[in-house]
Parts: structure tokens; C-alpha cells; sequence
């Protein structure tokens, strides 16, 4: 397998931060002591640290990004600083819990007082000075805030249970669901379903057994599709469509980093990306170098970028990335298999028009953290071939002989009418509402939906045991789980272009 090449920090010059740990940007998420310190080991069992339930076996901490509403422009780029120091934090506190299990063996209060207590106070002034930034912008914080500061130790049966964060304490914002009730895909909580950490037999922490099942034993669960596995927009309001072809990543163009999440920050992804449609989307990339990229479209005017996570399978190869962060340092092992098929069109509101979506603005679809961190910003949607009216939220599908894997991606299609983006990348633009309009002062906007296909051989279960399973790339603390898929969109069309799509979807055309 090819890919695309950019000068990169070496693994080892990184490995004592980050080899063991896939860290969620944002001064949160959950980091995992079970680790992969080398592609060197020979056996790679006696280096994983043992999980047992009374042991600590992991560090989770809440995720302050994600609950900063709304920064002020002026001083967006010091809170970004400052959570980029909460994940410091975090990734020198992992690694001092895994370098010191011999202290903890003997001290029942160690992890405690040497480890979290200390973090703790990091985190307050960090918090703090997050504070000033806005404050001196003009804008407010959350009084509670600062509750945010505390982390906690896991033990081996809290992952093994699904681990994760509490609810928001009294008082605070819980998440509103980024799910269109009208076309929720759902099935279950997504919770964790259990298994075991560790290996698997594949050498990966995830997937388990528990996450897959038959597709053919499960009901019918939404509405009949268009005809073409796309979800159907109703039959009022715009009903037009226009497709746009940018295949499927020819030209192996791959990277760890995530542009709309870490701009600016060299594997902020920590799990590798497919990209179709703009081929200049790297972590360092402008609005200005996107708009100058190529594209991979074949309409020269989309140069939108369209990314996701790629699917492995868990075979035991040595994939380009296995000695690399983002690939196997982090957990993530097999052989990439790109989509066959990549479908993306663009519908339209069962209430009335759409506007234009303004140039760059961006989507994230789906929650990278759903495992650990609560599904409410999760919008997985796995099926098979023929079998599409059974949709997937927290379980892989194994599809029968002749039939293939689908992923489907339904993106948010109402937007604020001012913002591009916000500050924890999710305000600016939101699902619509049970009767199919958007939340007050949003506006419709074209929805994007990507519908990919796969060829992959279904895996087979043996004594409780997953063979050769697939599976989202991911971070490690994650398990691989199949409700943690996400997808992501830029839009880099040219007025002219958009201006099409719109008059295409509002005129009930469907155009290509």
C-alpha cells in the first residue's frame, strides 16, 4: 500500500510521549496504559502492562474543549495553546503511571498522591488561564469550569465495563444529540459492551466478538431508502440532489492529522485518514492552500475535502504505518482497505429550501470518543448489501456471502448563518428537528451524505474468539469500537458550484 509523503517527526524521537498513548485533543479523553512501546519487541505480551481490576490501568480526564461554547475569535488561539498544555499534562502523567507500577504495587496511594493530585493542580492554572484568555476577549466561561480540572484513575474492569466519563454535575450543559431523530440509524447505548482488554488474538486491543453480529438477524430499523442505499429527504420541501464523484483515494493520499480538530498540529488525528476531493489537506494546510490544492473530483470546481478514518483488517500485516504514530505505535494494525465504493451527494430539507453553504466551512460528523466518552455525539451507521434497511450504531455488521459492508454517513444540515466553525467544532451547524426543520436562527443548508462500501472478508468467530476482524481506525482507548466512526468535510466548491448544487436541490433536480 502506497501513501502520500510528508516529513514527519521519527517514531522514536516521539516514543517516550506518545508510542503508548492516543491522546483526544482537547485536554480529555481516556489514556491508555496498555501499550505498544516498540516495533522492535519480540514478544510483544510481556510489554503490556496487566489491567486487572485493581490496578490502575488508565488515566481519564473530562474533555474541557468540548465544553467551550462559545470563544471569542480574539482569543481562540491561547485556548488552543492552553489545551494543547492540558494534553502535555496528561501525556507526561500517563507516562509516569506506567513507568512507576513497581511504587504502586507497594503504595495503595500512590497513583493518587504522586500521580493525580499533582495533575490536578496543572490542570487548575491551565483552566484558569483558559479563563483570563476569554475573559480578556470579552466572552465568558462556565462557572463550573473548573470542576474539569480533576482526573481519575481506572481500573481494568471500569474499561473492561465501558469506562467513560460521569454525567455533567448539576447545573452543567449536558451534550444535545448530534443524531437527526428522523433518520437516527441507532442501535443501543454504546455504552461498551464489555469484552476484554487486551489481545484479541490479532495483536490490537479491539475489536472484540460482542462488537459484530450477523445481519441477517436483525430487524428492519428505518424507512426505505431512495433506491440507492442514500436516505430518503421526504416528499416535500427540496427534494433534488447532486452528486459528486471524487473517487475513492487513488492516489493513496493518507495522513494522521486532522485539519479542523488540530490545525497545525503533526498527527493530531492519531488514526490514519482516507481523502478524497482536495489533495492538499494536511495538518498545515490554509483556506488559501486548500483553495489552490488539486482535487481528486472530476469536477475541477469541488475541491471540498471529504475524510474519514480508513478500515483494517486485522490479519496480521505489516502495513506501511506499523512502526509509526497513528498506525501500530498507536494500535492501529492490519492491512488498509480503501472504500470500492465512495458515494457523495448533497439533498436537500423536507421543510422548505436550502441556502449555500459558506466557502470552508466545516463538518464533523460522528464522535471519535463515543466509547469512553458517551454517545451523544454519536452518528455511526453500519450495514451490508441488500440489507440496508438494517442500519448499525454500535455493532460491525458480518454480512453474508455476495453482500459487502456499508458506512454511512449522514452529515448536520442546519447552519448558524455566520460561522464557518466554532469552538469545539460542533455550535455552528446542527441536526434537524423531529418534523424536519432546523433549530431556531438556523437555516438549512444542503445536507452531505457519503455512503462507503467495502470488500472485506467477513471474520469469523471461533470460541468466543474474532479472527481477522475489521475495523475503524481509531484511538487505542476507543477498543476499535464501531460507534466511534466519524466522518469530516470542508467545503472548498466555488461560488458557481454551490450556487448549482442549491438551485439543483431547490429545483428537484438531480444533478451530477
Amino acid at each position: 500500500m502506497g501513501r502520500n509523503t510528508r516529513k514527519r517527526r521519527t517514531p522514536l524521537a516521539t516514543k517516550a510521549i506518545a508510542a503508548s498513548a492516543a491522546l483526544a485533543l482537547g485536554g480529555g479523553g481516556l489514556i491508555w496504559a496498555n501499550f505498544y512501546a516498540s516495533a522492535h519487541e519480540s514478544d510483544r505480551g510481556q510489554n503490556r502492562v496487566k489491567t486487572t481490576g485493581a490496578q490502575i490501568a488508565t488515566i481519564s480526564c473530562p474533555d474541557v474543549g468540548e465544553q467551550l461554547r462559545k470563544v471569542p475569535r480574539r482569543a481562540r488561539n491561547g485556548v488552543a495553546r492552553e489545551l494543547a498544555s492540558l494534553d502535555k499534562q496528561i501525556t507526561e502523567a500517563y507516562a509516569r503511571l506506567a513507568s512507576t507500577r513497581r511504587a504502586q504495587e507497594g503504595d495503595p496511594a500512590f497513583v493518587q498522591n504522586a500521580i493525580l493530585s499533582p495533575l490536578k493542580s496543572k490542570r487548575v492554572a491551565t483552566i484558569d488561564r483558559i479563563g483570563i484568555n476569554v475573559r480578556r476577549a470579552g466572552g465568558t466561561t462556565p462557572r463550573w469550569l473548573g470542576k474539569l480540572a480533576e482526573c481519575k484513575g481506572m481500573g481494568g474492569d471500569e474499561v473492561n465495563n465501558g469506562g467513560g466519563q460521569s454525567p455533567p454535575a448539576s447545573g452543567e450543559p449536558s451534550q444535545e444529540p448530534s443524531v437527526d431523530p428522523s433518520q437516527d440509524p441507532g442501535q443501543g447505548d454504546g455504552g461498551g459492551d464489555g469484552g476484554q482488554v487486551g489481545d484479541n488474538g490479532n495483536g490490537a486491543a479491539g475489536p472484540f466478538a460482542d462488537d459484530f453480529v450477523d445481519i441477517t438477524t436483525v430487524e428492519p430499523n428505518t424507512p426505505p431508502s431512495n433506491g440507492n442505499g442514500f436516505a430518503a429527504n421526504g416528499d416535500s420541501g427540496s427534494q433534488g440532489s447532486f452528486t459528486t464523484v471524487c473517487g475513492v483515494n487513488e492516489n493513496n493520499k493518507f495522513n494522521t492529522d486532522n485539519l479542523i480538530v488540530a490545525p497545525g498540529v503533526d498527527n493530531g488525528a492519531h488514526h490514519l485518514h482516507d481523502y478524497v476531493g482536495n489533495q492538499g489537506n494536511d495538518a498545515f494546510a490554509s483556506d488559501e492552500d486548500l483553495a489552490n490544492a488539486d482535487t481528486s473530483c472530476q469536477n475541477q470546481a469541488d475541491k471540498s475535502t471529504y475524510y474519514w478514518p480508513v478500515i483494517r483488517v486485522q490479519d496480521g500485516t505489516q502495513e506501511f504505518d506499523a512502526g509509526e504514530l497513528g498506525g501500530g505505535l498507536e494500535g492501529n494494525v492490519g492491512r488498509v482497505v480503501k472504500a470500492s465504493q465512495a458515494e457523495i451527494r448533497f439533498v436537500g430539507n423536507q421543510q422548505g429550501d436550502v441556502v449555500a453553504m459558506p466557502r470552508f466551512l466545516r463538518i464533523i460528523t460522528g464522535a471519535a470518543n463515543a466509547f469512553t466518552n458517551g454517545d451523544a455525539n454519536a452518528n455511526a451507521a453500519w450495514s451490508c448489501t441488500g440489507f440496508e434497511d438494517r442500519q448499525l450504531r454500535d455493532k460491525y455488521p458480518i454480512c453474508p456471502q455476495g453482500s459487502q459492508v456499508v458506512r454511512t454517513a449522514n452529515f448536520q444540515s442546519c447552519w448558524d448563518g455566520q460561522n464557518i466553525d466554532s469552538a469545539n467544532h460542533r455550535d455552528h451547524v446542527a441536526f434537524v428537528q423531529q418534523d424536519g426543520s432546523c433549530p431556531q436562527g438556523f437555516q438549512a443548508i444542503p445536507q452531505l451524505q457519503i455512503r462507503l462500501v467495502y470488500d472485506v472478508p467477513a471474520p469469523v468467530i471461533e470460541n468466543g474468539q474474532i479472527q481477522a476482524p475489521f475495523a475503524v481506525d481509531g484511538f487505542p482507548e476507543q477498543l476499535h469500537k464501531p460507534i466511534t466512526d466519524h466522518n469530516d468535510f470542508i467545503n472548498v466548491m466555488d461560488e458557481d458550484l454551490m450556487n448549482q448544487v442549491v438551485e439543483c436541490i431547490n429545483t428537484g433536480e438531480d444533478c451530477q
